[in-house]
């Protein structure tokens, strides 16, 4: 295959008990629809979930926003959230735009990752999912991982990186097209760190090695519709990385997420919480978090076929991180609706509290 593009497509099409994880046999639904019509339009595909979201991960060489792979994504999460209905799951179908498709899913509710290249003989990447939280929240790791020698010694030591990575980052609030900025590290170091602070705008979007040119990352932030004044298309993230090579290794791109950041989600989409890194089939449950972040890592051969995943967050270091991280979860949410445990106005996903505090301003008055 001369080259290669790797799509993933996530969407919550329905769940059991809230939103907490997709049924048994909703996942088989998905499976046997992929399994009866992927055909020649895919070489190898896999599905997980993480939360209430399935996510379809697809390998082939129709490139970036290919209808065909698009289609074939929309028609199986279609099919699912049929499925879904039948048994009462809750929100069947609830990311699936009603609208007419035009060509692919973006914009449609899915989340969408994909990045074509040409595959090196020992292609090996990650596939981050996310929960409960948006795409700003994969910003800090990968700041950390492809710009910081003190979480990536690669960038030191590996003459493949010493020229650092290029971002491009993303103005999610500027919906009426993409509106991006390319800077480069280390060069634009504090740049990068001037927008990456406010995640709840600027996403990164795309990473890029400056030495080769080589696509590193694609993570599915993209800018967001507006719905009755509401800002919407940035939740529950996906994210592709390369890794190894001219990219950081697996663990330098994980270590990171060791630190459980505060990033916006959780209940109602509506509150500050530590994104936590969990094992694969991880339901939501605690306060519908906290922000969840899982990591499957595969190879992939030239011919397109897929590996067995393996589950990077399953291992026992681990286990200590997420008591850590419980901790932090319970110590913000001892502040309830105060302060930073609840998002400002401006970004909260629920408008009961700002209609609110709209409609009490007729009660003020001046002394």
């Amino acid at each position: 295959m001369d080259k290669m593009t790797l799509s993933c497509i996530k969407a919550d099409i329905g769940s059991v008990g809230g939103h907490v994880t997709p049924s048994k046999g909703l996942v088989d639904a998905v499976r046997t629809y992929l399994k009866d019509h992927a055909g020649k339009t895919l070489k190898d595909w896999d599905i997980s979930y993480i939360g209430d979201d399935i996510a379809l991960l697809f390998v082939h060489d129709h490139g970036e926003n290919a209808d065909k792979v698009h289609k074939l994504a929309l028609d199986t999460f279609n099919h699912g959230a049929d499925f879904a209905r039948k048994q009462g799951l809750y929100g069947a179908g609830q990311d699936l735009d009603a609208g007419a498709f035009s060509g692919n899913v973006r914009g449609m509710g899915p989340a969408v990752a994909e990045m074509e290249f040409k595959p090196r003989k020992g292609e090996a990447f990650i596939l981050f999912t996310g929960d409960k939280t948006d795409a700003g929240a994969y910003s800090l790791p990968l700041y950390l991982a492809f710009a910081d020698p003190f979480h990536c010694p690669g960038l030191l030591l590996a003459k493949t990186m010493t020229e650092g990575f290029s971002f491009r980052i993303i103005d999610v609030t500027h919906t009426e097209a993409d509106r991006v900025a390319d800077l480069k590290a280390p060069k634009d170091l504090y740049d990068i760190a001037a927008l990456l602070r406010d995640d709840g705008r600027y996403h990164i979007e795309s990473i890029f090695n400056n030495k080769s040119g080589e696509i590193a990352v694609r993570t599915s932030a993209c800018r967001g519709r507006m719905e009755k004044g509401k800002l919407k298309g940035k939740d529950d993230p996906v994210m592709l990385c390369r890794v190894q090579g001219d990219f950081p290794s697996s663990g330098e791109v994980i270590g990171p997420f060791r630190l459980g950041h505060y990033v916006s989600g959780s209940g109602r989409g509506s509150h500050t919480t530590p994104l936590m890194p969990v094992k694969q089939y991880s339901p939501i449950t605690f306060f519908d978090g906290p922000a969840s972040v899982s990591a499957r890592a595969y190879s992939v051969s030239t011919a397109g076929k897929l590996t067995e995943y393996v589950d990077l967050f399953d291992h026992p270091f681990w286990e200590t991180v997420r008591a850590d991280l419980a901790r932090k979860f319970i110590q913000m949410r001892e502040q309830g609706f105060a302060g930073p445990a609840m998002l400002n106005i401006q970004e909260l996903e629920y408008g009961g509290v700002a209609e609110k505090i709209h409609a009490l301003q007729d009660k003020f008055h001046t002394k």
